[in-house]
Formats: structure tokens, sequence, C-alpha cells
């Protein structure tokens, strides 16, 4: 009879295409690898897969397992989120997924209140701007600035993130319309347009290529490149107001207003460790609502 283990060596030879791989993927060595598909072949008493330079290529019964391998990965995995949602202890491991700037300026002190509150829950945090798979358990919470709103059922919105125009704080209270001044200033722009595709538009609009003279894929530095004079930047008011040597020279701007979400899968959410987090950081992010949302 074939094992779970048996399905894991042929769906690994298949991904990766050749046995150095797979033995690289199951963290075994490339002699057990290849004895072992011997075996598996032997027992069904078919072919798996096909040898050519190309590498390995699924025959028609080795699809068959590959499919079925992936099922039984995906039943494992919901048994898994099912099992875990079903513990009552506050402990153990948990694992949040964010983007370094919303770590930085937003969620840094609320984890470290988090550890005080509940010092059996070890945090491993995964700093991605990617937006991890909460299905496949790449992370049990995500807390993501969005422009689009997921899944309703995925978790909720916490706070509107507000933007303005920052500048250098010598520039403090000064008029600043940033419609009819925004041509006559150099601008600071972002290199990764996807994930700030509202500012992008608006800088095209209103300002053009020709006065963006910094571009970077991170907004930190763009933080502190127009904190140090370099030109203006349209940042989240909760970074422009945490950096020092930086002003707010706009009101907010509804345009390029984004949302603040935290997200876990459904079946996590009763989990003990999950709902304490989700509970303790939406209570301490309503109490910096203000400054996320412009007000502060």
């Amino acid at each position: 009879m074939l094992s779970w283990d048996d399905f894991r060596y042929v769906k690994a030879i298949a991904d990766t295409r050749s046995l150095a791989g797979a033995a690289e993927t199951l963290g075994v060595n490339h002699s057990t690898v290849f004895r072992r598909l011997g075996q598996i072949e032997q027992q069904l008493g078919s072919r798996l897969f096909e040898r050519g330079r190309a590498g390995y290529a699924l025959t028609a019964c080795g699809e068959q397992m590959v499919e079925l391998a992936e099922r039984m990965g995906e039943d494992i995995k919901t048994f898994e989120r099912k099992a875990t949602g079903q513990d009552l202890r506050p402990s153990g491991e948990l694992r949040i997924t964010t983007s370094d700037l919303v770590l930085l300026h937003l969620l840094n002190d609320v984890l470290i209140g988090f550890r005080r509150a509940y010092p059996e829950i070890v945090l491993d945090i995964v700093v991605s701007n990617q937006r991890l798979n909460l299905s496949k358990r790449d992370a049990d919470v995500a807390v993501r600035a969005l422009y689009q709103n997921p899944d309703p059922l995925a978790g909720r919105k916490v706070a509107r993130i507000a933007w303005a125009v920052f500048g250098p704080s010598a520039m403090a209270g000064q008029p600043f319309d940033p419609v009819v001044d925004g041509r006559r200033c150099d601008w600071l722009a972002y290199a990764d347009h996807v994930s700030i595709a509202r500012a992008m538009k608006w800088l095209k609009e209103h300002v053009g290529e020709k006065r963006i003279v910094y571009k970077a894929n991170t907004m930190v530095g763009l933080a502190e490149a127009a904190a140090g004079g370099m030109g203006m930047a349209l940042l989240p008011c909760y970074v422009g107001t945490a950096v020092q040597g930086l002003a707010q020279l706009s009101p907010p701007m509804p345009e390029l207003e984004g949302e603040l979400w935290m997200l876990s899968h459904p079946d996590l959410r009763g989990t003990a460790r999950v709902r304490a987090f989700l509970d303790f950081c939406g209570a301490e992010i309503a109490q910096r609502r203000n400054v996320i949302e412009g007000a502060g």
C-alpha cells in the first residue's frame, strides 16, 4: 500500500523535474530519491516519469498520482487549520505577516505590548510586501495596508489610512497647495508602482515626470530623503508624523486614502492565540486611529 511519503516523493520530483531538486526539497540525498522512486514504480507496476534531456516528465499515471497528492496536501492543511482552531489556550507560536512600513511605524509597539500581555505566545514576524497565502498557513494573521477591500470573511478594516504631502520641517507653516504648487517643487516617487498606484497616478497628473528627482522602492527611504530636503513626498500620515525632520504640508487627500486591515483564515479565528492577537491589536490601533486617519 502506498504511503503519504510516496506521494510526497513523486510530487517533489514532478515539481522540480529532477531527482536532485526533489532531494533538496525533501531534505534527503539523491540516492534515496532514486531508490524510493524505483520502489514506488515497482509496486505500482507502472512508470511515473519519462526521463529526457529536459528532466523528469510525468506519464499519464504520474499525472494522476500528482493530482491526488495535491488534493491530499490540501486536505491535510485544512485539517491542521481546523485542529489548530480548537486550541483554547493563549499560547504557542503565532506567525504574523506585515509590511516593513507598518511594522516600523505602527505595529512594533503593539507587538511589544502584546508580548507583555501574553508571554506564553511566541511571535514569528514575516516582513513581506507580498500577500502571503493564509489558506496555506504561510501566516496566521496578516496586518496590511490595502487599497481594495479583501474578502470580508477574511478579516476586518480597523482604520482608514490618510495620505498627505510631506516636506522638510523648514517648510512648516508655509502656504502650500499641492495642485497649484506641485509643479514648482522637486518630488520623490516610488519605484514600485503597483503597491502605491493611487499616489503614482496623482504625481503623474499633478506633478509630471520632469519634477520627479528621486525614486526608491522603499517608503522608509523616501521619508528620510524628504526629511533631508531632497523634495516633497506623498506619505501615509502615520509615517510622515513619525519621521523626525518632516512637516505635513497639506491636509489629508481623500483621493489617496487607503485602509488598514487585519486578516486571518476563518478556521483559525477561534484559536486562542489568534483571537487574543486580533482583539489586542484592534484595541491598540483604535487608540492610534487619529494619527492613522490624519486627525492627530
